[in-house]
């Protein structure tokens, strides 16, 4: 088995290309639709590149893989989808949940549904599935979102947001029934009950003191130093400590058009009948 990865600068996002040499059966995990919020402005270079790999390597598509509703990019799967055709997009079963939530957020209204029929494959903890060679197993990890999930793939396994590279810790809690309880229990008894050898691929990596991009760790090396939650570390104290320090963060800058997209499968807005398609942004007024 072969991953490859592609990282957006833009918005700090790795996504992954995984694929059997042998028999060329690919899956793809949390691809980048462009989006430049100055002029709002969507292209496809992210996923572009994507598929040229998977063209020069003459791959077959099986399965587009969504950790969860991103908040920090929008999903490149629709555009994929576009270029492969018929090949299916899955995600957590809870993403019901994030739309529910986020449907009266965005006033979506009762035409926008909340069972997660605009996905193909809804996803289950424990679920165990093929992709041709690649033998997959979803597994639960909430506490980012409620909907988040890990996929382990051979001796690998993409854990999304709930982990980043072991000097930036875990993923922040304070989102729309995100609960920092809820991941300390995914990491310990989710994640690191793994073999310590399985290899840890993260969906962002922020590089912290100006270090070189990674993206590829272990379980036993997160148990050993992440600098939130090395193995050990009591359920109260990482509850605390997760809970004040998402009190100091900002909103993610593509917050509203990431969700809004994302919980609609990475498909944009239908056109008004001007032709043109909008985005809504809540507005958030303080007095």
């Amino acid at each position: 088995m072969k991953i490859e990865h592609f990282y957006d600068p833009r918005t700090n996002t790795l996504s992954y290309l995984v694929y059997d040499e042998r028999t060329r059966d690919a899956l793809v995990i949390d691809p980048v639709l462009d989006y430049e919020p100055v002029g709002s402005k969507v292209w496809e270079e992210s996923v572009s590149a994507i598929a040229a790999r998977i063209h020069a390597l003459d791959l077959r598509l099986g399965l587009l893989l969504e950790t969860h509703a991103h908040a920090d990019h929008l999903s490149g799967s629709q555009a994929l989808r576009r270029l492969f055709p018929g090949v299916p997009l899955a995600i957590g079963a809870a993403i019901t949940e994030v739309q529910a939530l986020f449907r009266d957020i965005y006033d979506l209204g009762p035409e926008f549904r909340v069972d997660g029929s605009q996905f193909d494959r809804l996803l289950h903890d424990g679920e165990r599935f093929a992709v041709g060679a690649l033998h997959v197993e979803a597994i639960a990890t909430p506490g980012h979102t409620p909907a988040c999930m890990s996929y382990r793939v051979g001796d690998a396994v993409f854990v999304g947001d709930a982990m980043f590279m072991p000097d930036y810790g875990a993923g922040r809690c304070d989102f729309p029934a995100g609960s920092a309880r809820a991941l300390y229990r995914s990491i310990t008894q989710r994640l690191y009950v793994l073999p310590d050898s399985t290899r840890m691929f993260v969906c962002h990596d922020y590089q912290p003191g100006g270090r070189p991009l990674a993206w590829q760790t272990t379980i036993g090396e997160q148990k050993a130093d992440n600098i939130q939650l090395p193995a050990g570390r009591a359920e109260d104290d990482f509850v605390a400590f997760r809970t004040a320090r998402d009190a100091t963060l900002d909103a993610p800058k593509l917050l509203y058009p990431s969700v809004q997209v994302n919980i609609a499968a990475g498909r944009l807005p239908d056109p008004a009948p001007n032709g043109r398609r909008y985005l809504k942004i809540p507005l958030n007024l303080k007095g």
